[in-house]
Parts: C-alpha cells; sequence; structure tokens
C-alpha cells in the first residue's frame, strides 16, 4: 500500500475532523517494545569491546561473527542488568531463565539467528507508573539478548554495507501490555523508562547513538470493542520526539484508511523524520516465524536468594520516589522536582547542596537556571566541570548576607563552573563587594539627585517609575555594587 502524503492545507483540516470522528469511533491501542544496549565493557557472549564510535569491523571475533566451532560464554555483568531492571519495573524475576535461537536472515545477523529469550524470560509481570502516576503501563516481559549488527545505507548506492561492531553487544528487551492510549502517553513511558534506565546504571540512554531503541507496535480499534485491530509495528524509532510524531501519523493514517472503509495491513513501517511520514518495510513476523528452539551451547541461569537480595540491596532512590521527597522534604514546588530528578546526576548534586545550604528554593533556582544554562551551553556533564555542591552553597551563602548581588552572583557562578576558582577569592579579587553602608552610598545618591533634578520632581510628583531610572544611575556610579534594597530605601528618604 502506498504511504500517504504529508497532510497539509485543506488535507490538513479534513484530517482534524477525521481525527475528531476517531475520537469518538476508535480507541487507539499501543504496546511498546523498547531496546537498551546495557552498560557492559565487553559484548554478550565473547570479550569483545562494546565502545561507541570505533572503526566499522574492528571489534569483531569468531564468537560474534558465528565462526563454525566458535562457543558462547554468558557475560554476567548482563544478567546482573536485567535483574537490577526487573525489580526497579516491578517485574517478578525468574528464578531459572534459559536461552534460545531466533532464527531469521537479515544480512546484519552472521549467524542467520540471534540468541535470545523466548518462553522463560529474566522478568514478567512488573508494571511503569507515567504521568505523575495517573497511568499505569503493566511489562509484560524483560529479556536479554544479542544486539545485531548495523546497516549502513550509501545514498545513490544499489547496495549497504555492515557494521559488525554493534552485532553481539548485550542487549535488553523490554516489551509492554497494549496499555498506552495515545502519542503522549508513548512519549511520557519512554521518558521515565529512560531516566529510570540512567538510574540504575544500566544503559546511558543515549537514543541518538543507537543505545535505546523504540518500536511502538500500534492498533485501532471500535470504542468499546474488545477485540484488537490489526497492529502495525514502527522499527527502531531514536528519539522521544520522533517517537510522538510517528505515532501519531500511524493513528492517523489508520484512522483514514478504517474511515475510507479499507483494511489495515499487519505489517512493519520505519520513520522518515524528514518527510514526516511512516514507510511500509516488510510483513510483521509472528513468534512461530522465528522458529524458536531451545540454545544447547549455552547453560541455564538459576537466580538464587543471595544474587536477588543483592541486586535488591544495590537498587538506588527511582526517580518517582526522589520527586515525591524532594516535594516533601524540601518543600519544593512539584515542577521543580521534576526538572531536578530528570538526571541522577543533577538530583545527587541538589541533595548535597541542600545538605549544606537550606534555602532549597534558592538551591533549586540556581541549578535550574544558571548551571543548567552553561551545561547545556558547553555541553559538558556536571563531573566533566569544576562547580561542587560547596561552591554553589558558597555564593548563596554570600547573596543572603548582602556580600554580592544578584548580578554579580551569576558572574561568580560562571567563573567558578569554567576554573573552578573559589567564589570569595573571585569576589575579592574582581572587587565585587556589595556596597551595603548607607552612609557610603548616602553621598553617591544625592549627586544623583541633583544630576537628575527633573526625574527627582517627576517622582515626586506620583511618577513612580521615575525611582527605577534614578536606582539605575546610582548602579552605574558604584559599577553595579550597591545594594539595591538600600538604594532603594535611601531614595525613598531622600525624595
Amino acid at each position: 500500500m502506498r504511504s500517504p502524503k504529508p497532510i497539509t492545507g485543506n488535507r490538513a483540516r479534513r484530517a482534524h475532523w477525521r481525527g475528531r470522528r476517531m475520537i469518538m469511533e476508535y480507541e487507539v491501542v499501543i504496546g511498546m517494545e523498547i531496546h537498551a544496549q546495557l552498560l557492559t565493557k565487553s559484548k554478550l557472549f565473547c570479550g569483545c569491546s562494546t565502545e561507541f564510535g570505533a572503526e566499522p569491523n574492528s571489534q569483531c571475533c569468531p564468537i560474534c561473527l558465528g565462526f563454525p566451532g566458535s562457543l558462547p560464554m554468558m557475560n554476567r555483568k548482563a544478567v546482573d542488568h536485567i535483574i537490577t531492571t526487573a525489580l526497579a519495573l516491578n517485574c517478578t524475576v525468574a528464578r531459572e531463565s534459559i536461552f534460545a535461537r531466533k532464527n531469521y536472515f537479515y544480512p546484519d545477523l552472521p549467524k542467520a539467528y540471534q540468541i535470545s529469550q523466548d518462553d522463560q524470560p529474566l522478568g514478567e509481570k512488573g508494571y511503569l507508573d507515567i504521568m505523575d502516576s495517573s497511568r499505569r503501563i503493566r511489562i509484560r516481559r524483560i529479556h536479554l539478548e544479542e544486539d545485531a549488527g548495523k546497516l549502513v545505507h550509501t545514498e545513490g548506492e544499489p547496495f549497504s554495507l555492515v557494521d559488525y561492531n554493534r552485532g553481539g553487544a548485550s542487549l535488553m528487551e523490554i516489551v509492554t501490555e497494549p496499555d498506552i492510549r495515545s502519542a503522549e502517553e508513548a512519549a511520557a513511558y519512554i521518558t521515565e523508562l529512560r531516566s529510570i534506565l540512567r538510574y540504575i546504571g544500566v544503559c546511558d540512554g543515549n537514543m541518538e547513538e543507537g543505545s535505546l531503541r523504540c518500536e511502538p507496535n500500534i492498533s485501532l480499534r471500535l470504542r468499546g470493542a474488545k477485540e484488537f485491530g490489526v497492529k502495525v509495528e514502527l522499527k527502531n524509532i531514536n528519539s522521544i520526539r520522533a517517537v510522538q510524531r510517528g505515532v501519531a501519523y500511524e493513528v492517523e493514517r489508520q484512522s483514514q484508511i478504517l474511515n475510507e472503509g479499507g483494511t489495515v495491513i499487519q505489517e512493519t513501517r520505519r520513520w522518515d523524520e524528514a518527510n514526516g511520514v511512516t514507510i511500509s518495510m516488510r510483513s510483521k513476523e509472528e513468534a512461530h516465524d522465528y522458529r524458536y528452539f531451545p540454545e544447547a551451547d549455552l547453560v541455564r541461569v538459576v537466580v538464587d536468594n543471595a544474587w536477588l537480595n543483592r541486586m535488591a540491596a544495590a537498587l538506588p532512590e527511582l526517580p518517582q520516589a526522589r520527586r515525591e521527597r524532594f516535594i516533601a522534604a524540601y518543600g519544593l514546588p512539584a515542577y521543580d522536582a521534576g526538572v531536578l530528578t530528570e538526571s541522577k546526576e543533577i538530583g545527587d548534586f541538589f541533595d548535597k547542596v541542600a545538605a549544606i545550604s537550606h534555602d532549597y528554593k534558592a538551591v533549586s533556582n540556581w541549578i535550574m537556571g544558571e548551571l543548567m544554562r552553561l551545561l547545556n551551553e558547553t555541553g559538558q556533564s556536571l563531573e566533566q566541570t569544576h562547580m561542587t555542591p560547596e561552591v554553589l552553597a558558597e555564593i548563596i551563602a554570600l547573596v543572603d548576607k548582602g556580600a554580592i548581588n544578584l548580578k554579580s552572583a551569576k558572574e561568580v557562578f560562571e567563573e567558578s563552573f569554567r576554573t573552578g576558582k573559589a567564589p570569595s577569592k573571585i569576589v575579592a579579587d574582581r572587587g565585587m563587594t556589595q556596597i551595603s553602608d548607607e552612609a557610603a552610598l548616602s553621598g553617591i545618591i544625592e549627586d544623583v539627585i541633583a544630576a537628575n533634578s527633573k526625574v527627582a520632581e517627576d517622582f515626586q510628583a506620583g511618577k513612580e517609575a521615575a525611582l527605577g531610572f534614578l536606582v539605575g544611575q546610582v548602579m552605574k556610579e558604584t559599577r553595579g555594587q550597591a545594594n539595591p534594597a538600600i538604594v532603594n530605601k535611601l531614595l525613598r528618604e531622600k525624595l
């Protein structure tokens, strides 16, 4: 079937009304498959490096290339990561688990099968709450498998290249029940899941590098119906924005077909970001198409109580629990708590600063404002900078006691961020100490009033805005070092 053109103009308006009818007639049903490359230094069944960005086909060996006679050996760290994830997502951890061969013939799979898990995955029957816990998405299963290689398509050439560096890497697949009901919920689910995976240290979540890939399965059914509609899979989407756009487009495409009396074809499609459309790739495989059978070269994984308890004890505070604690313990607004807990690194930093400085809202404002601005500008992680909890706490203290004003504090913050220099030394070296001495300011204020007598008269006549001009002149004369609150007070007294 030919893909629809991007929806614009009159067609967009018609689509809007079709969409309204769809909301009344159809229910959107979405299940999600997430493939997360695990943070292991070596591949799942061999010792080859998993470092990103190496020369093509430089991180391969007879095992991950499937040479005859080569035998796989399990990476225990990968199993640890699966157990940790299962616990974080409220899953039941299988005490015994086996591996299987999943057979399919793609050029990026040198063995012509993938070692995966079928009927005995490591994790089952969990859930993840999204949208401030108002929606619960059930997790069907979490299993471990080896990744395939990467096809490199050269524009204008009648062939593709294959890079096997990624082949054999430790890959975790997280499969939901069909509980997601909109493109917005799909994006919220991925956002929360990625945050959790980063918190527990099992995946870096770098979607642009392919370490987290999303495959939504989308179908429509008549509202109130129990039977699912025909599902369409979107393959390997590598950004949250693309997931939201791709799902929204596919919902519109399917609704258009159904409203026109057509039949949705079960197939796998890809998202074309440049053109904003989904494009058919192939018919969708069923489980029986893969001809699963047990992997005879790997032993059964047995998770005993000691192993499970060790993983549970190492589980960190998760994003949702941390958000709730930030609101309850620090009195932060829900918005602040949400921003500060998106990253474990930022959340940890806030906790450390809050242990020193108890002006929690000020700490939050500095982190969400200046710190995140500079991190975005420099492209650095927090640990790559010179900023420490002690430095930020000192800057907040200098502002609180009136030693520097807010403008100067921002300058001090940026210099400390870039150089590691102590805030007090920056203030001293630059002569930035705020002038709060009323006697010292009084003469300056009198001179400003005398030089701007007309503005002073305007203020006396009731023009409140004139005071702002006079304050600005005093700040100019003091190179921004005068305490604004005291300047305001003295001006009102003298006028």
